[in-house]
């Protein structure tokens, strides 16, 4: 096998990076995961994700994970309302009667991303993570590579794949080729006990997913488990907008003269999201790879996931990392190359070809997600795919 006797350094704790731990791990490789969180606990995760039947799902079936995935996923919370800006129900997926098929294309169950990382993480063979291991830099070791860390410790590794997200430092080993500006910014938060603490909200979320577009304008909601709820305000933005607004989004009055401006016409329902949020609010720029840019094989280098191609969301982000996880660790150990190179090169002309496909659909999904005739959009499409 080829990667017998190596060491393998994954560098971020995400889907991504822990499937491919796992996926090694099944076939006998030394694997270390290094992750900047201090400990599992250290932040929140984000909002719910959706696992697709090609894609994420088969990965979890491959790492031999679907009756822990069966025992964690939220049965309903991928149904959706597309609600317009004044609380009006226009489309209703909870009205719909749906046969929860793991072995059906069109089947997405939905799981809390904390949820599945600890699925992942208990699955790994005990000390895999390297907790409080922020990247700083690497350097050659002859064919190996030696990677230093913020807290001052160092390790080596015979490859490194870098699983470490949009704003990967691995990256810049690899290609010169930086992401472009989407041109969109989201501001993200999340209210705890909704039920409590803006329980119309809740009721009208109904456990599931929340659409609504108006003004340019495109608002998620989200439940998740543990009875908060999620929400992503997306708008077109300058790229330096979150930087020079002059806001200062861990204030609640600001906060909620903000909302008040950049939604003027929309119910109180909506409000209420940033009048309860756990504050500071996030602002993430989002941000496309060129998708006409690839860079030449390294034979104990390479990225997965948003590393290697992040995207506006669309869907497929965690989705696609696990299926890069699936691909790599397959091309890595099935003993069809002649060496690393011939492996990894393989592997990254089909993820490329793929991320191109996809990042093209995600570019195109914020320009019309952000156009005046949205809601009109996103209701034809619920229609083609009832």
């Amino acid at each position: 096998m080829l990667l017998e006797n190596k060491k393998i350094a994954i560098v971020g704790g995400g889907p991504g990076g822990l499937t491919l731990a796992r996926l090694l791990q099944l076939k006998g490789v030394a694997v270390k995961v290094y992750e900047r969180d201090t400990n599992k606990a250290a932040r929140i995760q984000g909002a719910t994700l959706d696992l697709h039947y090609a894609s994420g799902l088969k990965a979890i079936k491959t790492a031999g994970l679907l009756k822990a995935f069966k025992d964690n996923y939220r049965p309903g919370a991928e149904k959706g309302r597309v609600i317009d800006k004044h609380g009006n129900i226009l489309f209703d997926e909870h009205a719909e009667v749906t046969t929860e098929d793991f072995d059906a294309e069109h089947f997405r169950p939905e799981i809390d991303r904390d949820a599945l990382r600890n699925i992942l993480l208990d699955a790994l063979q005990p000390d895999t993570v390297v907790w409080d291991s922020q990247f700083v830099t690497m350097s050659p070791i002859g064919d190996a590579w030696k990677l230093e860390f913020k807290n001052g410790t160092t390790a080596t590794a015979d490859i490194v794949i870098g699983a470490e997200g949009a704003n990967s430092n691995i990256r810049s080993f690899v290609t010169p080729v930086k992401p472009f500006y989407a041109g969109v910014v989201i501001v993200q938060g999340n209210v705890p006990d909704a039920a409590t603490t803006i329980p119309d909200m809740h009721h009208l979320l109904q456990g599931g997913k929340i659409y609504a577009y108006g003004n340019e304008r495109y608002l998620h909601v989200s439940s998740k488990g543990d009875g908060s709820i999620d929400f992503y305000m997306s708008s077109k933005k300058d790229e330096n907008w979150w930087q020079n607004s002059g806001i200062d989004f861990s204030d609640r009055d600001q906060v909620c003269s903000w909302f008040k401006n950049e939604f003027p016409d929309w119910d109180q329902i909506w409000l209420s999201l940033v009048e309860h949020a756990n504050l500071p609010l996030y602002l993430r720029p989002q941000y496309c790879m060129p998708l006409d840019k690839g860079w030449d094989t390294l034979f104990n280098l390479t990225l997965l996931g948003d590393a290697a191609h992040i995207m506006p969301p669309s869907g497929e982000g965690v989705n696609l990392a696990m299926l890069d996880a699936l691909e790599l660790s397959e091309y890595l150990t099935n003993g069809e190359f002649k060496d690393t190179q011939a492996a990894i090169a393989s592997y990254e002309k089909e993820m490329q070809h793929r991320a191109a496909s996809e990042a093209r659909d995600a570019m195109d999904m914020t320009e019309w997600m952000h156009a005046e005739d949205a809601q009109t959009k996103f209701l034809q499409f619920f229609g083609s795919n009832t």
